[in-house]
C-alpha cells in the first residue's frame, strides 16, 4: 500500500539541493535579430518599436574615468593587482591581524581607509557617504546603499550555519534528531558565533536592532539619491535556524508537487507548465492515506477548469489555518503521509510573523523616503524562506509601483523555475515583478558542501553554464518587460559580455533608456570602466554602496573577496584601462585632474 507513498517520500525528503529528474527541456531564448517571442506559455510577441540603436563604448577611459582623480586610479590599480593574488584573498584575516599587531588598530585603519576600504566603501556612516554619492550621481550613476557590519552573518557565524545545514543534509528533511541537533547548534554558540544567543528564541531584541538600523539606512538612501536603493538581508530580521526550517517545509511542498506531477506523466515539462488533474490528484492522495479534500478545496476556491499549477499548489501554503488537513507529505521512514508543519511550534509560527512585521515596517519608509528595498539572496539553503517571504511582501507592496525586488541567483540550477513561477504570479494577481540577476556569491562553498554531505550540487557545473542561465533568465525577463512594462529587472553584473548582450537585445525589443525598466548594477570600486559609460549614456545603472565603521565594515570586504575571488583574478582588462588613462593624463597634461561637478 505505502509503495508509492515511499517513492513520493523519497522525492519530498531529499536534501534540497537534489531534484526529482524529469529531463526538462530548456526554452529556446529570442534571437537578437528578431523581436518575436515564440515560447509557449501564452506569452505571445514582444513588441519592437525598432529605436535608434545605442551602443556604448566601454574602452574610452576619458569618460569612464573623468569622475575620478589620478590619485583615485592609482589606488585602484593597487588594490585590483593585490586582490588577484590568491594569499591575499586566502590569508586575509592573517595578514590584518599582522598590521594590526604592527602598525596598532589607528595606523592600521588609516591605511585600510587609503587602500581597500577606501576602494570599496564609501565611508563610516550617513554624513561621510553623501559626498562620494553626490560625485556618483553628477556622472549618472545611482546608489544601492548597504549597511555593512555583519556581526550577524559574519564568517564566524557561517561556520555554524554550515554546521547546522550539513546536519540537515545528511538525513531527510524534518527529521527529530537532525533538528534537534540544528537548534543547539544555533542556540549554544558553538563555533564561535556569539551573536547566536542573540536569535534565541524568545529573545528577538537583535532583529529589532538590525530593523532599526535599515531603517537608518533607507532614511540615509532617501535623503543623498534620487530613486536610489537600499539593501536588506533577511538573516538581520530573523533567526537563521528558523529560515532554515521553513526553507525545508518549502522544497518539501514542491518536491511533492514535482513527484505527482510525474505520476501524472508530467515529466519534461517546465515547472510553470506542469498541470495536475484534480480527480487523479484527489484518487491518488486517497488511496496513500490522505484525508483532506483536494478536489473540492480547489474547486470551490476559483472557476474550476479542473487542473491546477504549481501557483495554485503553492497557494495552500498562505491559507494553511484553513488548509492543514490538506498540507501532507510522504514520511520516507514511516511510509505514511504526515503534516508539513508537523515541526512548526506556535512560537514559531509567531516568530514568522514578527519577520514579516519588520519587512512590512520597512517596506513603508521605503515609500515614504522614494527608496526601493533590494533583499539580498543568501546560502541557497537559506533562500527558498528568503524569496517566499520577499514574493509575500512584493504582493502586499509592489500593487500601485515596484516597490520590492528580490534576488536571483543563477548559478542555481532552479533558478529559471523560480523566477518564471514568481513571474506567472504577478501577472496572476496583478503586482509590479521586480528583480536582481545576480550569478552567485557562494559557489565553491554550495559545491563542497553537495559533496561533503552527499547530495546532487545544486549549482550549475560551470561558470559557462551560469552564465547560459543568467541569460536564460535574462532574456526572459526582457521580453516580460518589452509586453506589459510592469517588471522591472537589475542586470549585477560585472561581466561586460552580459552587459553588453542586454543592450543589444534591449534595442531589439525598443527598450529606451529613459523609461527606466531595466537597471545595471556594479559594486562599488569595481567595473567604472562599465558603470560610468553607461550611466553618461542615459542608462539606469547604480553602485552597491557598502557604508560602516571600519573595524565592523572588514568582515564584508573579506567575504566580498572571497566571493569575488574567480573575478578580482580576471581584472586584467580594467587594470589595462586605468593604466591608459593614467599615461593619457601624464601626456596630455591632465595628471592634476580634479573631477568638476
Amino acid at each position: 500500500m505505502f509503495t508509492a507513498t515511499r517513492a513520493a517520500a523519497a522525492a519530498a525528503a531529499a536534501p534540497w539541493g537534489a531534484r526529482v529528474p524529469c529531463g526538462r527541456r530548456l526554452r529556446s531564448t529570442v534571437p537578437l535579430s528578431t523581436s518575436t517571442d515564440d515560447r509557449s506559455g501564452g506569452r505571445g510577441p514582444a513588441r519592437s518599436r525598432s529605436p535608434s540603436t545605442i551602443s556604448v563604448d566601454f574602452t574610452e577611459t576619458r569618460g569612464a574615468y573623468k569622475s575620478k582623480d589620478s590619485l583615485e586610479l592609482l589606488r585602484s590599480l593597487v588594490v585590483l593587482k593585490l586582490c588577484s593574488y590568491d594569499v591575499m584573498v586566502e590569508k586575509n584575516q592573517e595578514i590584518m591581524d599582522l598590521g594590526k599587531t604592527i602598525l596598532g588598530q589607528k595606523a592600521f585603519d588609516q591605511l585600510l581607509k587609503m587602500t581597500f576600504y577606501g576602494q570599496f566603501v564609501a565611508g563610516e556612516d550617513q554624513n561621510a557617504i553623501k559626498p562620494l554619492i553626490e560625485k556618483n550621481r553628477a556622472f549618472g550613476v545611482g546608489s544601492v546603499l548597504d549597511y555593512s557590519v555583519e556581526e550577524d552573518i559574519g564568517s564566524s557565524k557561517q561556520k555554524e550555519t554550515n554546521s547546522c545545514a550539513s546536519a540537515a543534509g545528511k538525513h531527510s528533511l524534518g527529521e527529530d534528531h537532525r533538528e534537534k541537533e540544528s537548534e543547539e547548534l544555533f542556540v549554544s554558540g558553538q563555533g564561535g558565533w556569539n551573536a547566536a544567543r542573540t536569535y534565541s528564541h524568545p529573545d528577538e531584541a537583535k532583529c529589532d536592532q538590525h530593523m532599526e538600523t535599515f531603517i537608518k539606512c533607507i532614511k540615509a538612501s532617501g535623503g543623498s539619491s534620487i530613486e536610489g536603493f537600499s539593501a536588506i538581508k533577511m538573516t538581520a530580521l530573523g533567526r537563521p535556524q528558523l529560515l532554515l526550517q521553513y526553507s525545508e517545509v518549502l522544497m518539501k511542498w514542491q518536491r511533492f508537487f514535482t513527484f505527482l506531477a510525474s505520476q501524472q506523466g508530467k515529466d519534461g515539462m517546465e515547472a510553470v507548465e506542469q498541470r495536475l488533474e484534480l480527480t487523479q490528484l484527489q484518487d491518488f492522495l486517497t488511496k496513500v492515506g490522505a484525508k483532506g479534500d483536494f478536489h473540492g478545496w480547489f474547486t470551490g476556491k476559483q472557476e474550476s477548469t479542473g487542473l491546477i499549477d504549481i501557483l495554485d499548489w503553492k497557494s495552500l501554503l498562505d491559507d494553511r489555518e484553513n488548509a492543514s488537513d490538506l498540507l501532507v507529505v510522504p514520511n520516507l521512514e514511516l511510509g505514511e503521509l504526515e503534516p508539513l508543519f508537523k515541526k512548526f511550534r506556535t512560537d514559531e509560527e509567531k516568530e514568522m510573523k514578527r519577520i514579516m512585521q519588520r519587512l512590512d515596517v520597512l517596506a513603508k519608509h521605503a515609500v515614504e523616503n522614494g527608496v526601493r528595498l533590494m533583499v539580498d539572496a543568501e546560502q541557497t539553503y537559506l533562500q527558498p524562506a528568503i524569496s517566499k517571504l520577499t514574493v509575500d511582501l512584493q504582493r502586499l507592496q509592489n500593487r500601485e509601483k515596484p516597490v520590492i525586488f528580490n534576488t536571483y541567483q543563477c548559478y542555481l540550477k532552479e533558478a529559471y523555475d523560480s523566477m518564471t513561477a514568481d513571474v506567472q504570479l504577478s501577472k496572476r494577481e496583478g503586482w509590479h515583478f521586480a528583480a536582481k540577476l545576480v550569478r552567485g556569491a557562494y559557489m565553491d562553498q554550495e559545491r563542497e558542501r553537495a559533496a561533503e554531505i552527499g547530495y546532487e550540487d545544486p549549482i550549475n557545473p560551470d561558470y559557462e553554464a551560469t552564465s547560459r542561465m543568467y541569460h536564460r533568465c535574462l532574456d526572459y525577463l526582457l521580453d516580460e518587460i518589452a509586453l506589459n512594462r510592469r517588471a522591472r529587472v537589475m542586470v549585477a553584473s560585472h561581466n561586460e559580455d552580459t552587459v553588453k548582450h542586454t543592450l543589444r537585445r534591449m534595442n531589439t525589443l525598443g527598450l529606451l533608456p529613459r523609461e527606466n525598466l531595466v537597471y545595471f548594477g556594479q559594486l562599488l570600486g569595481m567595473c567604472d570602466q562599465i558603470s560610468f559609460p553607461l550611466g553618461q549614456a542615459g542608462f539606469a545603472v547604480y553602485k552597491y554602496v557598502p557604508y560602516g565603521p571600519v573595524s565592523e565594515v572588514m568582515p564584508y570586504l573579506s567575504r566580498r573577496a572571497q566571493e569575488n575571488r574567480g573575478f578580482m583574478k580576471g581584472v586584467q582588462k580594467e587594470r589595462e584601462l586605468l593604466w591608459k588613462e593614467l599615461k593619457r593624463r601624464l601626456a596630455s597634461g591632465e595628471l592634476l585632474h580634479r573631477p568638476l561637478y
